[in-house]
């Protein structure tokens, strides 16, 4: 192994040693500007619907949640109606 390799390898254990003994306080700092950075950047990935689509997207929402609405109310009925059969006589 030449010097050269074993002088980068140290002086890159000692970046890494400096990076964890910094000042706390700058590293919080530091952390939350780092996470806020990238949910800013994650946010301007997204792709919002237009209103044409959203109001379509609404709909079937709206339509999905009375349909299953509707199987369970069924299924509470008929529950409901046999278990008074069983219990009543």
């Amino acid at each position: 192994m030449t010097e050269t390799s074993a002088d980068s390898r140290r002086s890159g254990r000692a970046d890494r040693r400096r990076g964890q003994q910094g000042n706390p306080v700058r590293r919080l700092f530091h952390s939350i500007g780092l996470f806020v950075s990238q949910i800013l950047d994650e946010l301007r990935k997204v792709v919002r619907p237009t209103g044409s689509e959203l109001l379509n997207y609404t709909f079937v929402v709206v339509v999905f949640v009375i349909v299953i609405m509707g199987i369970v109310s069924f299924f509470d009925f008929v529950f409901h109606r046999l278990v008074l059969l069983a219990l009543a006589g």
